[in-house]
């Protein structure tokens, strides 16, 4: 699968007034090759089997038929099958972050953002603090807006970027947001937040359903960049280059 060009000098110009940072957690703030979604993703299917007494590859099938559709496969589980999330979440994270490796540089980068840090994911809070303290982010985050306080409803739906704003008190004009599907940013993009894509790094192949990769060159995709602490830290010190200029 041909990967799109990479779009990964940021205009300082747009950033200058960003004040919310706002970053999906899998396979953003991590990068893909670390394989750790790929567990949860196991844990899932093997979740949908037990459940409905289904072969591996029909379980398979329909996990990725909910996410899809629904946005999480959990969503899929609750709205066709009624299902408890509680232990669906405590079931499909329950994995080795052990892969996740700390990331300085990242850390850096995100500890001299000006302004407030989010993050908004369809996972679970306890999740999120694992791969949080593995990257060694400490606890630098305003926030941590998980599938729950989402009401179980999922990103791209409009009414959870709604909710997350509107309990952070964020100016969509004055934010900006960092996912690994494009899909996701529709909705960013439309309400007037900077949009940047995060794909795999380098010659790594995308791993990934083609539906995952589609609308990465739309113009909702305002930056693409496959390493995400060297964007932050171009913008960073940009900015801090603009404020110390004579």
């Amino acid at each position: 699968m041909d990967k799109p060009p990479l779009r990964d000098e940021p205009d300082l110009e747009r950033f200058a007034p960003v004040r919310s940072w706002v970053f999906d957690l899998d396979n953003t703030l991590y990068p893909r090759h670390s394989n750790l979604f790929a567990q949860v993703d196991v844990r899932i299917r093997d979740y949908v089997q037990k459940l409905l007494s289904l072969g591996q590859d029909e379980a398979q099938l329909l996990q990725r038929d909910y996410y899809r559709r629904y946005g999480t496969t959990l969503r899929g589980l609750i709205v066709e099958h009624g299902i408890a999330p509680d232990d669906f979440l405590e079931y499909v994270h329950d994995i080795d972050h052990s892969s996740v490796e700390p990331d300085p540089v990242l850390a850096r980068a995100i500890a001299r953002l000006p302004g407030k840090r989010y993050i908004l994911t369809n996972g679970s809070r306890a999740h999120a603090e694992k791969v949080m303290a593995r990257l060694g982010l400490g606890s630098g985050f305003e926030d941590i807006f998980d599938i729950v306080r989402a009401d179980l409803l999922p990103k791209p739906h409009p009414d959870t970027y709604a909710r997350f704003l509107g309990e952070n008190g964020v100016s969509p004009s004055e934010a900006a947001m960092f996912e690994d599907l494009a899909r996701n940013l529709e909705v960013p993009k439309a309400l007037g937040m900077a949009t940047v894509l995060i794909v795999p790094r380098g010659t790594e192949p995308i791993l990934a359903e083609a539906w995952e990769t589609e609308g990465s060159e739309g113009a909702h995709i305002d930056y693409l960049t496959d390493d995400l602490g060297a964007f932050l830290t171009r913008i960073v010190d940009g900015l801090g280059a603009r404020t110390t200029s004579p």
